[in-house]
């Protein structure tokens, strides 16, 4: 069920939608990046140059580019160039790890990178053994304005590290100051436009394909589900622009309504509340550890909130503990709304359904978006279940991949063409619906960990683990964390009768630095004497806790 409504969705690339867009708001702001304004106009002059710079390159239709970068201006602008030129943009989190980056580079077969210089060594370790052809690198230090520019500059003395053909952003756009293409592709709808990295139903990263219309698709119908934005209004975006949330709703729907982005290269959760008192923005979306900081923060006493219109919980449940909370926090501070919460994954870009603002039905996580259609089903026989009734979340819409990259049986595990003709999406997800269309979730399927709103995924780690030769087995799991909703914690049965277990500890430590992302690492390593086993032999997660420590 939806909520019968049908929407017009463009029949063109992201780029052309958003520039046509913003033919009505041409000399609003479009981006916020310490204090610095940058109009659409200068926005779109900076994407036409960047096309401009691509294109002189060698870059083409069907190309892939990867974006490695936080969120900073040359991020939006190097992904709306890319698109222009009916390249597809391979979104890569800048604190992946070495192996992880050259998977994506490679999976993808990017001819081109443009990365943060911060990660110039590791990048340096592994282009060699990719078909990356050039190099660019940027300093977040490029848009700020100019007293900033000069204390970071004083305060950061980092050196480009790298022995292959690179270039700065300054020199990089310069090539197209004198190669002017004069044109751009005419993307259509149906193409892959944009490369996202998520797990399949294996726990194995896999690149999710989204096309043009997914994004555009997204935009609109985040618009029409929230109800209340307009031209003008801005939003603290500092979801990353490598993530589905950050990405489709944090800048492509905001620049297809005519808000102002909030965007910075990084910040932490328990300093939240600082941001919004200083930029004072009218929407802010973001993961559960970010409300959960804003609750613990005693800055909010008499303050006035009412310059907030809408707040928006996803990438993970928000509990209801925590959303009353933050409601009566809210209330007390003069803001007219509360937190709504929404559900979606990487596979349908970000959210699907929004609880609608005012809702009474607190547990849930909302209603279908328009034309997007939801079913539970049975995790055996995948058939249909009936309202109330927990099994498989499933979905279809115009805002469901095409497919995870090279991987066509996982694609198929995941999208499956019913009786009904349609091709539906399964989540992976438990939750059930109820008679009036509300969508509630339960639990994942999956044995994903959500850390800070981004996924994690258990058996990656333990591999890694596992490959030291005084391991035995290894089980992770999350636990909660009151900041990130859950931390990684990795149960360790060792085969050595006396190890040294301070030394395989830092040795572990280093493994995992090398092919385990940042924010995926371990907070805590434990030592077991053994790890408790179900009847039928398997590890018994739920039981980790009672494990004896050595």
């Amino acid at each position: 069920m939806n909520r019968s409504r049908h929407l017009d969705y463009p029949e063109c690339s992201m780029y052309q939608f958003m520039t046509d867009n913003a033919k009505e708001y041409i000399d609003c702001i479009a981006l916020e990046y310490f204090g610095k304004k940058i109009t659409y106009r200068r926005l779109i002059e900076e994407i036409d140059l960047c096309a401009d710079s691509l294109s002189s390159l060698g870059i083409i239709s069907g190309d892939v580019v990867s974006v490695c970068l936080p969120n900073i201006p040359q991020a939006v602008i190097a992904f709306y160039a890319i698109n222009k030129i009916g390249a597809i943009a391979n979104m890569i989190h800048p604190m992946s790890a070495e192996n992880e980056i050259m998977h994506y580079l490679n999976v993808s077969k990017s001819k081109l990178v443009i990365a943060i210089d911060l990660i110039s060594e590791k990048l340096d370790n592994i282009l060699k053994n990719t078909a990356v052809e050039n190099t660019v690198f940027v300093s977040v230090k490029d848009f700020m304005p100019p007293f900033m520019k000069l204390a970071y500059s004083l305060t950061n003395h980092h050196k480009t590290v790298s022995s292959n053909k690179v270039m700065n952003w300054q020199e990089f756009i310069s090539l197209g100051r004198t190669n002017k293409s004069g044109g751009h592709y005419n993307g259509k709808a149906d193409e892959c436009a944009v490369i996202l990295y998520s797990g399949g139903t294996t726990g194995k990263p896999k690149g999710i394909m989204l096309s043009n219309l997914n994004f555009n698709a997204l935009a609109l119908q985040s618009i029409d589900a929230c109800g209340c934005l307009e031209k003008g209004d801005s939003v603290l975006s500092v979801m990353p622009v490598f993530h589905g949330f950050g990405l489709g709703v944090c800048i492509h729907t905001v620049l297809n309504f005519g808000g102002t982005a909030i965007i910075l290269p990084k910040f932490k959760a328990d300093e939240f509340h600082k941001l919004i008192f200083k930029y004072k923005p009218n929407v802010v979306a973001g993961v559960p550890a970010i409300y959960e900081s804003l609750i613990r923060s005693r800055s909010f006493d008499g303050k006035d909130l009412s310059f907030l219109k809408c707040l928006i919980s996803g990438g993970d449940s928000l509990s209801s503990a925590t959303r009353e909370k933050l409601n009566r926090l809210l209330k007390e501070c003069g803001c007219i709304s509360g937190v709504r919460e929404g559900y979606g994954l990487t596979e349908c870009v970000t959210g699907s359904c929004l609880i609608p603002e005012n809702s009474d039905k607190t547990e849930s996580v909302g209603l279908p978006y328009a034309d997007t259609f939801y079913k539970i089903a049975d995790t055996e026989s995948g058939m249909e279940l009936q309202k109330g009734e927990i099994g498989e979340i499933i979905l279809r819409g115009p805002t469901v991949m095409l497919g995870y990259l090279n991987e066509p049986d996982e694609t198929a595990t995941t999208l499956k063409k019913h009786d009904d003709g349609y091709i539906w999406l399964h989540t992976g997800d438990l939750g059930y619906m109820d008679d009036d269309g509300y969508v509630y979730f339960r639990q994942r399927l999956k044995r994903m960990i959500i850390s800070g709103g981004y996924n994690i995924y258990p058996q990656i780690i333990e591999n890694v683990i596992e490959n030291h030769p005084s391991v035995l087995l290894c089980a992770v799991v999350g636990i909660p964390d009151e900041i990130m909703g859950q931390k990684v914690k990795a149960y360790v049965q060792l085969n050595d009768k006396n190890p040294d277990k301070e030394q395989i500890k830092n040795e572990l430590i280093k493994l995992m630095e090398k092919d385990i992302s940042r924010y995926a690492q371990p907070r805590e390593i434990v030592f077991v004497e053994s790890l408790p086993k179900t009847l039928v032999g398997k590890i018994a997660y739920n039981e980790l806790m009672k494990c004896k420590e050595i």
